[in-house]
């Protein structure tokens, strides 16, 4: 393609943009960059399997269809048009059971759930195809601001500098620390286990969500009879329950289920997954931005995890379009305008999720009756639920 940009125009430069980061934001982010037209090497060191389930907005699914990193979603996915909340708690004052129907809005669907290794493997089919875009399967050691351009030292000992990098490196994002974004973290003694479950009476396009005292217990359609389970609960209860088997977790199933949906089958095995939060002051800065987990984390609570990390991706390609890689200091510029643009999305849903999340385990009555009364009103005034729908799906 002739008509690329020359990264040697910028003096000291490997690439326009380097990418680090192997997950899905990463691979999206990288994916994403080289569509603007940039030369991207990115920088992809092979990680664990990740077998854990994404439930992606609408929003989100038309962003990847419009990127050109998946084609039509049910190849993948399956279809989310139904959530059904009900409260499982003894507390004295309790929510009303609640059912929201994506037709309500005009809608297919509120979103589609994915397994998050057979969308990953769509990427990088996708990033195959990009020949601007270079993939290297190692990691960094060492990031630094270097006098021309950002530097970073491989694992390999080799160096690499582009005026723009991109962390999407997760939690413990060495570029984040490295660096010096500052981040808030904070660590729950809940934990959430997932596993995928066979169920007697299938839930079709419904996530049905029973929220006890310490978080919800959450089945997610996964297509037939299939359901894909996120459990919250105190890590022990959880580590305790996981350690006996099938043997113990099906009766425990079973009964957080309400014997709802008929015997329950274990599909995989079950994984338990400390949670936390994190949050960074600013999301770009001196030629860095900071995508995905690198810049958020949250509970699995409102779906808004990857969510969020690829309304990240598309406001960082968002910038990125036009840019002029001859300007000195292009990299900052992208870096601060990134920043400034996701400010608002990144507060506003941090707080959504924080909230949300310490209602669910709020044992004083002021709290309990607050949040019964929110549901009482999402349940019956139409348009309050039309604004939830939109703060939810992270319309804007």
């Amino acid at each position: 393609m002739s008509d690329l940009p020359d990264p040697s125009a910028v003096v000291g430069s490997d690439a326009d943009a380097i990418v680090v980061g192997g997950g899905l934001v990463g691979v999206a982010a990288a994916i994403a960059i080289a569509r603007t037209g940039l030369q991207v090497i990115h920088l992809a060191p092979q990680g664990p399997v990740d077998k854990r389930t994404s439930a992606l907005m609408m929003p989100s699914v038309q962003f990847l269809r419009s990127a050109g990193l998946i084609d039509e979603p049910e190849a993948l996915g399956h279809r989310l048009s139904e959530i059904r909340i009900i409260d499982a708690t003894d507390r004295l004052i309790r929510a009303p059971e609640t059912l929201f129907e994506a037709r309500e809005s005009g809608l297919e669907a509120f979103g589609w759930n994915f397994a998050n290794q057979r969308l990953l493997a769509q990427f990088w089919d996708r990033a195959a195809q990009l020949p601007n875009l270079e993939t290297r399967p190692i990691g960094v050691a060492e990031f630094a601001h270097g006098p021309e351009a950002p530097e970073l030292t491989l694992t390999d000992g080799s160096r690499l500098r582009a005026p723009l990098i991109v962390g999407a490196d997760g939690k413990k994002s060495l570029i984040r620390s490295a660096a010096g974004f500052r981040a808030r973290e904070n660590g729950f003694t809940q934990a959430a286990l997932v596993c995928d479950l066979e169920l007697a009476r299938p839930i079709g396009g419904m996530s049905v969500e029973f929220h006890y005292p310490q978080g919800p217990f959450t089945l997610v359609p996964a297509g037939d009879s299939r359901a894909n389970l996120v459990w919250i609960d105190d890590r022990e209860v959880l580590r305790e329950a996981q350690a006996g088997g099938a043997e113990r977790l099906l009766p425990i199933f079973q009964a957080k289920s309400q014997h709802l949906f008929g015997a329950i089958t274990l599909v995989t095995p079950a994984h338990v997954f400390p949670l936390s939060t994190l949050s960074v002051e600013r999301a770009g800065a001196r030629g860095v931005v900071l995508v995905g987990e690198a810049a958020h984390a949250f509970p699995p609570i409102g779906a808004q995890g990857l969510n969020l990390g690829l309304r990240d991706v598309a406001d960082l390609a968002a910038v990125l379009q036009g840019v002029n890689t001859a300007n000195q200091g292009w990299g900052e510029a992208v870096s601060e305008a990134y920043s400034e643009r996701r400010a608002a999305d990144l507060a506003r849903t941090g707080g959504m999720v924080d909230a949300l999340f310490r209602s669910l385990l709020a044992d004083m009555l002021p709290a309990q009756a607050v949040r019964s009364a929110g549901l009482w009103a999402l349940k019956l005034l139409p348009g309050l639920r039309r604004q939830a729908f939109s703060l939810g799906m992270g319309i804007r």
